[in-house]
């Protein structure tokens, strides 16, 4: 039963869950190493540069980039942040310093004493008439002149009579001052109707005072209405001159609260503000009011109300349309937002491209005939909606930034907050925005500069990781030239040392390395070639080549090759009764002559084997005269043993037998390899040899048939070889 180890089953495991999912098998590893292997250590040393740098730089650029795009967008939003609050301190200033003049206008005698003036007056034509021809011009003017004003900015249909004054005093004074009025600029110059009454004198007293307030502070209109609600005096003598405010035509307006509020205020320095409305004798332009009570001796005898216009608001909101100078940049702007989520102020847009704002707007959802509208009024103030989740966050009373879509539909930066107005019942929102494009263009430029500044970096860091690495890896790359060479066979190889680091210390021990494998190759040289003159004395040289070369099975057929199997008779006798040392010397040196003598007559030494010599002529060498030499060495070794004895004083005998024929010879044996010679030839040598008793030279009928005529031969009997008697020869003399 087979065996699974814990870790093959897990890895079995994971090679079916997805790749993702898994650790990489072992096998997934080795392809990784392998991989690795095959990249050169000076592309590791650029990745290894490169990679580093890029970390360092996506680091360090990732906090700078963090922030410097905080820092970027913290300034931004302190922008906005401070532009709003400029705003509202301006927007606060304004109305407090009008407020304060109101507060002076109502507790100085002029006032109080204008409207004592006006009501009188405007009692007094309580039974007052008009001509047919006033009449007509009342008619004239409402049905041809405001009617058509208001329709034009409201786009509604209005009935001309519905709105023609009713009251005596009111019919007088429209016939009289309103009918007659060009436009406003005529209106508030008109001081006396001469029409001889009351009013028109206190009309002629006053109207001076009224028109510095209205043309002074830009306001649309000065009234006067007395305790009765009747607006007995209006500085534009417009259609509510006469009317009154709590039951007559206008009384819907916020003109009519802010009345009777101010009427019942109990505090001396009282001063009402309400919100923007459209107010039809105003031509259904955006209007406000402001009202003060007139008091005389504790006890409410009117109030005056001036009339507040958007242009003001607006003047204020939109910088005077001086966006670019006042650093709002292209897109930004400041608008208020009533509670019920419309403008307060005019929008940038609308005021720069109305056509290009009613696009923009309809595309971000609002309604077409709203858009048309704002073009028709001249404005968006009480049209066009902001909700938004900063105009929210402000009427919940809360201040702070945001970025969100505005009413373009464009993503903005907001930064909003409550206005708060002093005694007054208003719930505005102001909010100064930004478009997200223009106020993070220097973000996005800061980016661009981050990423061209990292990017350079690391492009610098590839060029310098590349040139670096080269020096690096240029001793390197010497060694390995250097290694080359040794492979080749080249040891005198030495490289510079420039430096005193690991690769310094690494080119030296190299260096050292060369020289000692210089040595060792010459000692491995002398060595072989002592080897090879060694082999060469065991084996021919054929043979011994064939042997260097691996071969393991040598053997050499020779069919003409001439034997001789000798021995030294005496020999034991004599190293028997010498040391070794004296015995071997005395054999080292006979066999040194016997060889010597071999190689003079051309004769090859086989092999010596204790007192016995076999050596062949013709064997490696094919020689003709091959019976003739072994016979000449024979007897040049019984030369080279008589003068030995002469010398010494031994008496040794030389007993050699000699055959010619076909021979074998090869390499013997394992691991100890011996050279020999065998065959029929070198056995009948052999028995030659040993079957003859006396010393001599003893040949075959081969070789006494080859050299009979030339030398002379006893006969010596005969051997038995295989069973057959082979006569012999002894060699006596030559002829």
């Amino acid at each position: 039963m087979t065996q699974v180890s814990d870790q093959d089953a897990a890895e079995a495991v994971n090679e079916q869950a997805p790749a993702a999912d898994r650790p990489p098998t072992r096998l997934e590893r080795f392809r990784r190493r392998r991989l690795l292997s095959h990249v050169s250590i000076m592309s590791k040393l650029i990745l290894m540069m490169v990679l580093c740098s890029m970390l360092a730089s996506a680091v360090i650029g990732g906090i700078a980039f963090h922030a410097g795009r905080t820092s970027i967008r913290e300034a931004v939003f302190n922008r906005l942040t401070e532009v709003r609050e400029s705003q509202t301190r301006a927007l606060t200033a304004q109305v407090n310093d009008l407020r304060n003049s109101l507060i002076i206008y109502t507790q100085g005698g002029v006032a109080l004493n204008a409207l004592e003036a006006f009501t009188a007056g405007f009692d007094q034509l309580n039974n007052a008439s008009v001509s047919p021809a006033q009449w007509q011009s009342i008619t004239d003017y409402y049905s041809k002149t405001f009617v058509k004003e208001v329709e034009q900015y409201s786009g509604t249909k209005l009935d001309a009579g519905a709105l023609l004054p009713a009251t005596p005093a009111e019919r007088y004074l429209q016939a009289n001052y309103t009918a007659v009025r060009q436009n406003d600029d005529v209106a508030i110059t008109i001081d006396d109707a001469h029409d001889g009454s009351q009013w028109s004198a206190a009309n002629a007293r006053y109207q001076n005072f009224f028109r510095q307030i209205v043309t002074r502070f830009e306001f649309e209109d000065a009234l006067l209405l007395d305790g009765r609600g009747n607006v007995v005096y209006s500085a534009y003598k417009d259609v509510d001159l006469g009317t009154n405010i709590i039951d007559g035509p206008y009384a819907g307006s916020k003109l009519h609260e802010a009345y009777l509020k101010a009427m019942s205020a109990n505090a001396v320095n009282y001063v009402g503000f309400t919100d923007f409305e459209f107010y039809q004798p105003a031509e259904m332009q955006p209007t406000a009011w402001m009202v003060a009570p007139l008091v005389k001796d504790g006890r409410t005898e009117g109030v005056l109300a001036l009339q507040f216009p958007i242009t003001k608001i607006n003047r204020l909101m939109t910088f005077d349309q001086q966006w670019q100078q006042s650093g709002m940049g292209d897109t930004g702007e400041t608008v208020l937002a009533g509670p019920d989520d419309l403008m307060r102020s005019d929008s940038r847009l609308f005021l720069e491209n109305p056509q290009e704002y009613k696009a923009a707007v309809v595309a971000a959802g609002t309604p077409p005939d709203v858009a048309d509208m704002a073009i028709r009024q001249g404005g968006t103030t009480l049209i066009q909606k902001i909700t938004s989740p900063a105009t929210v966050n402000a009427q919940r009373g809360e201040t702070g930034t945001i970025i969100t879509k505005d009413y373009l539909g464009q993503n903005t930066l907001q930064a909003y907050a409550p206005l708060v107005i002093k005694d007054s019942d208003l719930h505005w929102s102001i909010v100064a925005k930004v478009t997200t494009s223009e106020a993070f263009a220097r973000e996005s430029s800061f980016t661009k500069t981050m990423v061209l500044v990292t990017t350079g970096i690391i492009f610098l860091v590839c060029l310098l990781a590349i040139y670096l690495a080269q020096i690096f890896v240029r001793p390197i790359r010497r060694l390995e030239s250097g290694a080359q060479r040794i492979s080749a066979g080249d040891y005198n190889v030495a490289i510079p040392v420039e430096t005193r680091d690991e690769i310094g210390d690494l080119t030296e021990a190299f260096n050292e390395m060369g020289r000692s494998l210089t040595v060792k190759e010459d000692l491995i040289n002398q060595q072989r070639k002592e080897n090879d003159d060694l082999l060469r004395s065991l084996m021919p040289d054929a043979l011994a080549e064939r042997f260097k070369q691996g071969e393991e099975t040598i053997s050499v057929e020779h069919p003409n090759v001439t034997v001789i199997f000798a021995d030294i008779i005496g020999l034991d006798r004599l190293q028997a009764e010498l040391t070794s040392e004296e015995s071997l010397t005395l054999i080292n040196e006979l066999i040194r002559q016997i060889d010597a003598a071999a190689d003079n007559f051309g004769m090859e030494t086989v092999h010596t084997v204790r007192n016995g010599y076999l050596a062949s002529c013709g064997l490696t060498v094919p020689r003709l005269d091959n019976v003739r030499r072994t016979v000449d060495f024979a007897m040049e070794c019984q030369q080279i043993v008589g003068r030995f004895n002469s010398e010494t004083g031994n008496d040794l005998r030389v007993r050699a037998g000699i055959d010619t024929g076909a021979v074998s010879s090869g390499l013997l044996g394992r691991p100890s390899v011996v050279y020999d010679m065998w065959g029929a030839v070198v056995n009948l040598a052999h028995q030659i040899k040993d079957g003859s008793p006396q010393p001599g030279i003893y040949v075959t009928s081969s070789v006494y048939d080859a050299l009979q005529e030339s030398l002379e031969f006893d006969s010596a009997g005969s051997v038995s070889v295989d069973g057959e008697a082979q006569p012999i020869w002894r060699l006596t003399e030559r002829r």
